[in-house]
């Protein structure tokens, strides 16, 4: 279901999410840190889903064994080196990955902006070894609130031209996008690029107020958008893309089953809708799974897939030159070369 002749792409992947298994046992032996279990297979079902959890929260608290390994920069590091050798694994051609410094650097203490710094380099790292190509998105976490989303914010603009976009993350319900409008104003100056969390455990109007108060230009998730047609037709109209995450949105009970998924209906109204895989690591799962299974157990098509595909690389926060060398490469026309950041 995957088409070669255009470029695979993940826009929406969180690298505090995509931690390997093997990783947390090594990272937890040196550093002393108590498991529940020795080997992989022990380890997978205290971190992987394999059923539905009852909600995102609940989801979002199997993210606990990859944070206790965060223990130090290097850790941090090594994990967004790994995560980008994972995506050239895939086969992927481009990857945004994004993270949340003070999600990574709470359960020790670790200062953000160098958690910030590392993963950047770990990220280069992984991107110079395998020649992926891969850009980052900041989180801004806004589960701990908009005073710590502020230092969050200063800490991820600190290293503002290594970064694509600013994303928003967390408990949607709890903390609504209005309350993060000054933080997002910040980053429209900064000349970065907005992605926002909305519509998945909240409803529409969590979609309306990540458009129109913070300025989002992508939508993770956005489930909750298909309840609204008039909405529907304001993203169509703006181009307003959409990350789609099959197998997580099942996982979560967003949807009860990839049946239940409104990808399909979004691709028929022609929003910009793609294929993503969110935290790979807690639903044990890759893209090419999403593609090969997780899209025509939603229903799709094979040319809604390759439509999904193809959007991925329209919404992507590149440059209208980057995303051309992107296609060329992929289609052998120009050898590869890696994508310049977006603006």
């Amino acid at each position: 279901m995957i088409d070669r002749t255009l470029p695979l792409i993940d826009l929406h992947r969180h690298l505090d999410g995509s931690v390997r298994l093997a990783t947390i046992l090594d990272l937890a032996r040196t550093h002393g840190v108590t498991l529940p279990a020795r080997d992989v297979e022990g380890l997978r079902p205290h971190v992987q889903v394999t059923g539905a959890e009852p909600d995102v929260m609940s989801f979002i608290a199997r993210f606990r064994w990859m944070r206790e390994v965060m223990v130090d920069a290097d850790a941090c590091g090594r994990m967004a080196r790994e995560c980008v050798e994972d995506a050239r694994a895939e086969g992927l051609d481009y990857v945004e990955l994004r993270f949340s410094p003070w999600f990574m650097a709470e359960r020790h203490g670790l200062d953000p902006a160098a958690v910030v710094e590392a993963v950047l380099d770990g990220m280069s790292a992984g991107a110079a070894a395998t020649g992926v190509h891969a850009n980052a998105i900041g989180t801004l976490s806004r589960t701990y609130g908009p005073e710590v989303a502020a230092r969050e914010l200063a800490a991820l603009l600190r290293f503002r031209e290594r970064f694509v976009a600013i994303d928003l993350a967390g408990d949607e319900r709890l903390w609504p996008a209005h309350h993060f409008a000054a933080h997002f104003r910040r980053v429209r100056e900064a000349g970065l690029g907005v992605t926002v969390h909305a519509g998945e455990a909240d409803g529409p109007e969590s979609v309306w107020q990540a458009i129109r108060d913070l300025g989002a230009t992508r939508i993770g998730h956005g489930v909750r958008a298909a309840e609204d047609e008039r909405l529907l037709d304001h993203m169509l109209e703006r181009r307003i893309g959409i990350e789609a995450n099959l197998t997580s949105n099942v996982q979560t009970s967003t949807v009860p089953d990839y049946a239940h998924h409104p990808l399909r209906h979004l691709l028929q109204r022609g929003l910009l809708a793609t294929i993503n895989t969110d935290d790979p690591g807690i639903s044990g799962i890759d893209l090419p799974y999403e593609y090969r299974v997780a899209a025509p157990a939603a229903g799709l098509a094979p040319g809604q897939i390759r439509q999904a595909q193809a959007n991925a690389l329209e919404i992507a926060f590149l440059d209208a030159a980057a995303k051309r060398a992107l296609a060329a490469a992929r289609a052998g026309a120009a050898p590869a070369r890696s994508p310049g950041r977006a603006g």
